[in-house]
Parts: structure tokens; sequence; C-alpha cells
């Protein structure tokens, strides 16, 4: 397995703004983070779920047509120069309006289902670095669960952190997109040649 590749990917997508960090961020700063812990839970809870779906999907493809093993690492490949891109070319937005939702574990848990992001990140990750090296049932869900503790992670740390990402991200928006976008861009490179 490349791990390397694999850390950086899960890294950089689940620690940049998306619905679930940018949510989580917004509630602890209103409210705290003890009052956010649920929405991070349901969130956390919700990416394992999702992980855990993925990694059957991809399995069961991977078994019963072993030739997609190349499919799934075009795509997740692909998928990784795309968010590289969409980083690169980010543009500052002034006054980006948040939708208010639920501060609950069930809001948190439901949006991992409507979110393209985490649907993607999964799908990704477990088809790109995971099912090619890993079949067992006990990896895959041990692996889930990895994928649902960084996502626990990231979320908690942009809720703890609200205040300082805030204004560190409007500082320093431009720079640290392009770092971003560069280690997927070196993710990506690596999948191609690996």
């Amino acid at each position: 397995m490349q791990w390397i590749p694999f850390l950086l990917y899960v890294l950089v997508t689940s620690f940049t703004p998306g619905p679930n960090n940018i949510m989580s961020m917004a509630y602890a700063s209103k409210s705290g983070y003890r009052n956010t812990l649920r929405f991070i839970l349901g969130v956390a809870v919700g990416t394992t779920v999702i992980a855990l779906l993925s990694s059957f999907f991809n399995l069961l493809l991977f078994n019963f047509i072993p030739k997609v093993k190349l499919w799934m690492s075009i795509f997740g490949g692909l998928y990784m120069v795309y968010l590289a891109m969409k980083m690169l070319m980010h543009k500052p937005r002034a006054n980006e309006d948040q939708h208010e939702k639920l501060n609950s574990f069930t809001s948190g848990l439901i949006l991992q289902f409507i979110n393209p992001k985490v649907i993607l990140y999964a799908i990704t990750a477990i088809s790109t670095f995971i099912i090619p090296f890993y079949h067992s049932t006990v990896s895959l869900i041990l692996f889930s669960c990895f994928l649902g503790f960084i996502g626990y992670a990231s979320t908690s740390s942009w809720a703890v952190f609200g205040a300082i990402f805030q204004s560190f991200l409007r500082k320093y928006e431009r720079a640290f997109h392009l770092v971003m976008g560069l280690l997927l861009l070196y993710s990506a490179i690596i999948i191609f040649l690996g």
C-alpha cells in the first residue's frame, strides 16, 4: 500500500474546508465545543458508515470484475487531480452565506449521505488505496473506522480552533489552497506512477 499518498489524501481532503468542517466551526463559535460535540459525533459515524458501504461495494466490484482495479485507480487519481485543480483555482469569497442547520447528531449523520465530498472521499480512498491491497472484512472495517476517526478529528479541530482557522484562512487563504492543491497533485501523480 502507498501509505504516504494515502495519508496525504485523507488528511488534505478531511481537513480542508467543506460542509462538515465549516458547520462545526460555525456551531462551536456560537455554542461552544461541548454543544457541538453531538454534531461532530454524527459526522464521524456517518463518515464511517459511508466508508463501510463504499468498502463492501468496491470489494464486490473488485472480486467480480478484476479489471475494475485499473479503472478504480484511474477514477481515484482523476478525482484527486480535480480536487487539486479546484484548490489551485480557488478564489477568495467575501461573505459566504452559511445556512443554519440543526446542531445535532442526526443532522451530522444525515449530512454525510448528501455530502458529495464525503461520498467521493470514501469511494476514492477505498478504491484507490485500500481495496487493491486489503480484502478481509476486518481490515475494511478497521480502515472505515480510521476514516471515521479522521472525520471526527478534522471536524473537531475546526470546532476547537474555529476562530483561529477563520482568521487564518481569511489572511492566508490563497497560500493554504496552493499548498493543499499541490499535495493532492502529488498524491495523484504517485497513484498514476504506482
